[in-house]
Formats: structure tokens, C-alpha cells, sequence
């Protein structure tokens, strides 16, 4: 199913898998109230920190997952960012669709590694 689905769609998916992992996360720091969860979760899942993960684990990707990100970043898209720098949103849509390739693919070691390095590279 993976080979037939454009990076847009990757993304889709792929953002929804970012967040269910970036919203466990900030539970296990035992806050409550979920404001507060909410305001700790912004920083990994607006564009800019996706952005700055994708830059900082790039060079750990494999040729192919590069390929992906290199891809989907360089899509043509029709949809505007609401509050983010186009580029920044480029390249976290290329981050959520790595993630989304990955889970879709079930390759789960490797969805957990990405994911930990770009939630590490965030904090």
C-alpha cells in the first residue's frame, strides 16, 4: 500500500503517529492539567521544531529514507501554512511522512528511533 500512496499522504498519517508518541511523552512528565500538556506538546509538533529535528538527525537517516524526506520537502504543494515559515513547513511535512512511510511499512524499530531522536533533538 505504501508505494501507492504520494508523500502528502505519507505526511497525513505520519503526523497523526508524531503526535500520539509526542502526546505519551509529555503524560509521562506527570503534569494533569491539560493546558499545560497541551503547551509542552506545542514544541515538538509545531513546523519549526519538526523542522529543526529533520535538520539535526538528517545525516543519521539512510539513503533511502533521505530520499523520502528529499522528496516530500520538495513537493509541490497547494495548501498555505497558517502559522509557520514555508519553509519550515516543508520540511516538517517531510519529517511526518518519514514517520508515516515507517509506520505504514511497520518497521517499529526504526519509527521509535526517528521518533526519539527528533523528540531529543527538540527539547
Amino acid at each position: 500500500m505504501n508505494k501507492q500512496l504520494n508523500t502528502t499522504a505519507l505526511a497525513y498519517i505520519g503526523d497523526a503517529v508524531y503526535e500520539v508518541h509526542v502526546r505519551n511523552h509529555v503524560l509521562q512528565s506527570g503534569q494533569a492539567n491539560a493546558d499545560k500538556l497541551h503547551q509542552m506538546a506545542v514544541k515538538y509538533v509545531k513546523a519549526e521544531g519538526q523542522a529543526k529535528a529533520l535538520k539535526a538527525i538528517f545525516d543519521q537517516l539512510s539513503e533511502e529514507e533521505q530520499d523520502l524526506v528529499k522528496r516530500a520537502r520538495n513537493r509541490k504543494t497547494t495548501s498555505k501554512p497558517n502559522n509557520a515559515n514555508p519553509v519550515a513547513y516543508k520540511l516538517a511535512t517531510a519529517l511526518e511522512a518519514l514517520i508515516g512511510h515507517l509506520y505504514l511499512t511497520g518497521n517499529t524499530e526504526r519509527l521509535e528511533e526517528i521518533i526519539k531522536l527528533a523528540m531529543e533533538s527538540s527539547d
